[in-house]
């Protein structure tokens, strides 16, 4: 099939090159013209397992090209899944502007080109957005009915960053939101081949189960560090307690965010509860228990902060930024929201992540980082040992395998460790280790 992809950040990106090497013909779509340029080079605008190497490889047969016109990529296609980014407003309600405005475009491109088109939104929005905001625009700029003279469908993703890759040709469902079974149909074409269960269901029903999905992991993620916490503060060991606690597959829920560890973030789970608590709000609907999560979650991170000002010591060294390893993405990383405090409290800080550069930090991404941390250029280090050479404190927010290997043991700078080390229990009788939550 002949495939646009309408926005190429993390979602879009992974979308177009995992599309392209399926056997589709794809073109790629953003405003921002390094990331045209970058994936029409064969080279990857972000940083994500597999990413580089499958760019290049579908670039250079010709399966995937990029372009910053939403004109030309409609007219070069029969298909349009829509990636474009839907942040948080002050407020925590959803922004739908550039949905809103892609959408404007691609309806106008669908009337100049005729035949049916169909438009798929992958983008994360709340129930009732396709069909009360979206499906009106298009109808009004494509001068047709939707589900008659053009397709719409709700794609929901489920990709991680780290893994995006792998989770897109081995998902664990697909799910297609679909206003007429011929928009279903097509969409269900895409992924011809690709296991997991395929979930053909009402367009409001697809936008709710992302929602449901992130809104459940931030819960798990919360849950766990909270039980961390107070193991802690009772002397218990909170990696046994879970390790039991996961013994139970038949009551019990997946492994997977159960474990102790560091706050979450990214560009998912805090936008979407925090849209999600919004919405509840709006209907007059009490969620006490998703309204604390983001509160609990930054409790958590306040307790990072805590170990810090208790050793009494000023320079501090951090390992790790983005949000989840191998990545760069710093948009709502509980790292930077870290640095940022001790950096607000008057604290020496240096930083080190091997896949955190500023000069290939990219649209919103860039934007970010510019607005919530704008002296991290002075801040970062070159090397694992520029920092220890400084800090008093090292802070462990990443397993690189670099920073762990280079850790001292004993003697020297406190550690404090926030993603329970692979030598966490031999470290705990160290006098110089604490961990977060174990």
């Amino acid at each position: 099939m002949r495939v646009s992809v309408l926005g190429l950040g993390y979602v879009g990106c992974v979308s177009a090159a995992c599309l392209a090497s399926l056997g589709h013909e794809v073109i790629g779509v953003d405003v921002n013209q390094v990331k045209v340029d970058l994936v029409n080079e064969g080279r990857a605008p972000v940083v994500e397992e597999r990413i580089g190497e499958l760019i290049a490889e579908v670039v250079r047969s010709g399966a995937l090209r990029a372009t910053g016109d939403v004109r030309e990529a409609i007219m070069g296609s029969e298909v349009s899944l829509v990636c474009v980014g839907t942040p948080s407003e002050p407020n925590g309600s959803l922004c739908t502007t550039y949905l809103e405005r892609v959408t404007e475009q691609i309806g106008a491109a669908v009337a100049e080109r005729g035949g049916r088109q169909t438009v798929v939104f992958r983008s994360t929005m709340l129930p009732g957005t396709c069909l009360n905001l979206l499906v009106p625009i298009l109808e009004k700029y494509a001068g047709g009915t939707a589900g008659v003279d053009f397709g719409v469908a709700v794609n929901p993703e489920f990709l991680r960053e780290g893994t995006s890759v792998r989770d897109f040709f081995d998902p664990p469902k697909t799910v297609i939101g679909e206003l007429d079974p011929a928009s279903g149909d097509v969409v269900a074409a895409l992924y011809d081949g690709l296991p997991g269960e395929v979930f053909r269901v009402p367009v409001p029903t697809a936008e709710a189960i992302k929602y449901a999905d992130n809104a459940f992991h931030g819960l798990k993620i919360g849950f766990a560090n909270e039980l961390g916490a107070v193991c802690r503060a009772l002397g218990v060991d909170s990696h046994q307690v879970i390790d039991v606690f996961l013994a139970d597959r038949k009551l019990n829920i997946s492994p997977a965010y159960l474990r102790p560890g560091f706050a979450f973030g990214g560009s998912c789970l805090p936008k979407d509860l925090r849209s999600l608590v919004h919405a509840a709000r709006q209907a007059d609907v009490a969620v006490p228990i998703l309204s604390h999560v983001l509160p609990s979650n930054h409790e958590h991170l306040q307790r990072a902060v805590e170990l810090v000002e208790r050793t009494g010591r000023r320079r501090v060294g951090l390992f790790g930024l983005s949000f989840k390893p191998g990545t760069d993405d710093l948009r709502e990383s509980p790292l930077v929201e870290l640095a940022e405090r001790l950096f607000g409290k008057g604290y020496d800080l240096r930083i080190y992540d091997p896949n955190v550069n500023l000069s290939r930090l990219l649209g919103a991404n860039r934007e970010y980082i510019e607005t919530r941390l704008p002296h991290l250029a002075q801040l970062l280090a070159t090397s694992v040992d520029e920092v220890l050479d400084h800090a008093e404190v090292c802070v462990v927010g990443t397993r690189d395998p670099d920073v762990l290997s280079a850790l001292p043991h004993g003697n020297g700078p406190v550690i404090v460790d926030l993603v329970h080390l692979p030598d966490a229990e031999a470290r705990r009788t160290e006098p110089g280790y604490v961990g977060l939550a174990w």
